[in-house]
């Protein structure tokens, strides 16, 4: 029986990360709330609205906007409320799950300096994008999934230019630290044998990649304007030894050293976005903001780890089948006094899979967000912020089966949903 097993498979895929914001789910699995002022807003206006540092993450050519030197802290929890149930087509015995997100804390900073009035330069440390699951070692699906959390830290200056009074471009090379981690349970009991306990799967590494953020924001009038965002894609590649714990199944042994040991490969591919947004000022106290956006999940592949296997042959990967997604909202700010301005939003992302392509290692839907939020300025230099959004996925049915026994993983997520509660501070110099 070997301790440590590498199948040599390319597993590809493209899943966005989550570290320094706790990013997570959303059309393709990016959220848009990093616990900043704009959280409020469901991601509208994102591309045109530049009221702090964090702009950059969204349209890098914003921070022109920012007079003098500017700090963001910002940090959010993520509250979910994601449970599987099962129905009378599950095939596989254990317990149902419980809550695969209990709760996902994160943080990010961001800084502009404006150099002169033709040109600024900014620095941020995000995290836009991730997926996370935890179910409990012994439920129903563990054959597909225990465990599966794809992490990623972005590290991004960025410079902008005033081309003319209207008119401002920006750019940023984003160098992305990434963590894939997997848990997933071995069925000692195939291949005809039976009463065994079950073996498990563990795979972790680490990759950095790069990539960049492009942007530029037009003033068509003095009440509008109009943003537009680039975000390349930014391919890491996962490669390290994969722990095999208690096969005790000789015939599986025997199937999982007929693949070559040499390595677990994931080439993970984080997809390119690009989004238009428009701001406009209705009157002195109310803004309205708009946004449309682009998300390349089609380029998402194979994903995740889990072994299937008969006499002949082991498979290690899936393919999760994925689609481009696209994103719309409307939101409005609201100047109430001096010190205090109100925000709210409302948003939709298409889901990046169809319902017969759902998997338990990510179970994603459509999603609504409702959003709102608060800014109050202390003083000149100082502002504070909250912002809360929901994300409702509603109910997200999932039949997922394993192609060489047939089983099947059959039920659903009802009522699922995110409670994202976020806030910060900008000082300004």
């Amino acid at each position: 029986m070997p301790g440590h097993y590498r199948p040599n498979r390319r597993i590809l895929c493209a899943a966005p990360l989550l570290i320094a914001s706790g990013q997570l789910w959303a059309g393709g699995i990016m959220i848009y709330e990093a616990g900043n002022e704009g959280s409020g807003l469901a991601n509208a206006g994102a591309a045109a609205l530049a009221s702090d540092p964090s702009v950059l993450m969204n349209n890098p050519a914003g921070i022109m906007e920012l007079p003098g030197t500017q700090v963001a802290l910002n940090a959010q929890v993520i509250l979910g409320d994601i449970s599987f149930s099962r129905d009378g087509n599950n095939d596989f015995s254990g317990n149902e799950g419980g809550n695969i997100l209990k709760y996902l804390p994160g943080s990010s900073f961001f800084i502009s300096h404006r150099l002169n009035e033709r040109a600024s330069i900014g620095f941020g440390m995000y995290g836009n994008f991730g997926l996370a699951v935890d179910y409990d070692d012994d439920w129903a699906g563990r054959y597909f999934t225990q465990e599966s959390a794809i992490l990623g830290l972005s590290l991004q200056p960025t410079y902008a230019y005033k081309v003319n009074d209207d008119l401002s471009i920006g750019f940023g090379p984003r160098l992305m630290y990434g963590y894939f981690r997997t848990e997933v349970a071995i069925n000692n009991n195939l291949l005809g044998l039976a009463d065994r306990e079950d073996g498990q799967l563990e795979y972790k590494d680490t990759d950095v990649g790069l990539g960049f953020n492009i942007g530029a924001l037009y003033r068509l009038n003095e009440r509008t304007r109009i943003g537009l965002a680039y975000t390349s894609k930014v391919d890491l590649e996962f490669d390290d030894k994969a722990s095999l714990d208690n096969i005790n199944n000789p015939l599986l042994n025997l199937a999982l050293r007929r693949a070559n040991p040499d390595g677990l490969e994931i080439d993970v591919t984080v997809p390119q976005t690009a989004v238009l947004s428009l701001a406009y000022d209705l009157d002195p106290q109310w803004k309205l903001l708009g946004s449309l956006g682009w998300q390349d999940w089609s380029e998402f592949g194979k994903f995740g780890v889990e072994v299937d296997a008969d006499l002949a042959n082991t498979d290690t990967s899936v393919d999760r089948q994925y689609k481009d997604t696209w994103h719309a909202s409307l939101g409005t700010q609201y100047q109430a006094t001096r010190q205090l301005r109100w925000s709210m939003g409302l948003g939709y992302d298409s889901s990046a899979v169809d319902d017969d392509d759902r998997t338990a290692d990510n179970p994603m839907s459509e999603t609504w967000r409702l959003a709102t939020g608060i800014n109050y300025a202390v003083d000149e230099g100082f502002d504070l912020h909250l912002a809360y959004t929901l994300v409702w996925l509603g109910d997200m049915e999932i039949s997922q089966t394993k192609k060489r026994s047939g089983d099947s993983l059959s039920g659903s997520y009802d009522n699922s949903a995110l409670h994202i509660l976020g806030g910060g501070a900008v000082w300004r110099f």
